[in-house]
């Protein structure tokens, strides 16, 4: 009995599986080190473009400012992993952020300014999670409300002046321990907690087992309103903390200021890879993200470029983020296929 012999591999056959494999290997890495990389190619850009940029006191400027973002961004990072959306970050920072100008300003009490401050942020995140859970409206419009009400809110309260005469607040923002900021330390302070409270807590499970996928966690008993709530409490007390830190800074309580303030924390969590769909996403990613904006608004700042082409270069960077996001989703699915 004679065989026929085997028929030859083409190299279609063989370099269509390899191109697979390689385009699935490339989003796995970019998954797990593009953030990392992204920033250390901006910063060696940045670098290059300016010899401004890695002097000792530029880079403390650009600690400083990354620092407001930073906080927002860390909180908004458990409302976006569950699915949810917070576009009144801007506004509950100004009116917690002036809130607490106007107790320091009244009382001269550091402690008492800083309580005001993130009951306030609190408060709104208590409004915004109840009314987003028991009247299951989309956390897109509620917030967008909560965006009205509270820069309409400081302003009534100040009638559109600023709270000056502050003191000693100005400490919190501009102060150092050391060669370190103040705020800075502020900040890592309150991204330890983030991360703890995110990967080696109960809550941080039921974050992402709501956002991956919120039927499956209320059918293993999570209640996924009451996870929702805390997380838009804690995201609205750490808008009061970036408030305290943003007016202090600046040495008065600006009812106008956080303005767009909101776009930049939701573009440093996109960046940072967590995704717009839920289920995803890291804190430590979030601040990475959040010092790849900071560089980016640095270096363009020190190149004078138009402040409208620093807002469409923004637009473009999470338009990107997404695709990308998108794109390294298909790979994982594909590769599990």
């Amino acid at each position: 009995m004679t065989t026929k012999p085997a028929a030859p591999i083409s190299n279609d056959a063989v370099s269509k599986p390899q191109s697979r494999s390689s385009g699935l290997s490339v989003a796995l890495v970019y998954r797990k080190y593009g953030t990392t990389l992204i920033f250390i190619g901006i910063c060696i850009l940045a670098s290059l473009l300016s010899p401004t940029f890695l002097t000792e006191a530029n880079l403390t400027n650009v600690l400083r400012q990354v620092v407001v973002v930073s906080l927002l961004a860390c909180g908004v990072t458990f409302i976006i992993i569950l699915g949810h959306i917070d576009v009144s970050l801007g506004s509950v920072l100004a009116l917690a952020g002036v809130i607490a100008a106007s107790v320091m300003a009244m009382t001269g009490s550091i402690t008492l300014a800083v309580i005001a401050g993130l009951t306030v942020g609190a408060l709104t995140g208590i409004v915004n999670g109840f009314v987003i859970t028991f009247f299951r409206i989309p956390s897109f419009i509620m917030t967008l409300a909560m965006t009205t009400v509270a820069r309409g809110a400081v302003l009534l309260y100040t009638g559109g002046a600023p709270v000056s005469g502050l003191g000693d607040f100005k400490l919190i923002g501009q102060g150092s321990i050391g060669p370190l900021p103040i705020s800075v330390l502020i900040l890592a302070v309150f991204v330890v907690i983030s991360w703890v409270l995110l990967n080696k807590t109960k809550f941080g499970r039921y974050v992402y087992a709501v956002g991956g996928n919120e039927r499956a966690a209320r059918a293993s008993g999570i209640n996924p309103s009451s996870i929702i709530v805390k997380a838009f409490i804690f995201n609205g007390i750490l808008c009061g903390v970036a408030g305290i830190v943003l007016m202090s800074r600046i040495n008065s309580g600006q009812p106008a200021g956080g303005v767009g303030y909101e776009f930049d924390a939701i573009t440093a969590v996109v960046v940072g890879g967590t995704s717009l769909m839920g289920g995803t996403g890291t804190i430590t990613g979030t601040v990475i993200g959040a010092m790849i904006i900071g560089v980016i608004n640095n270096i363009l700042n020190l190149l004078n470029v138009s402040s409208y082409w620093q807002q469409i270069i923004k637009g473009l960077i999470i338009a990107i983020a997404v695709i990308l996001d998108v794109w390294t989703k298909s790979a994982r699915v594909k590769k599990k296929a």
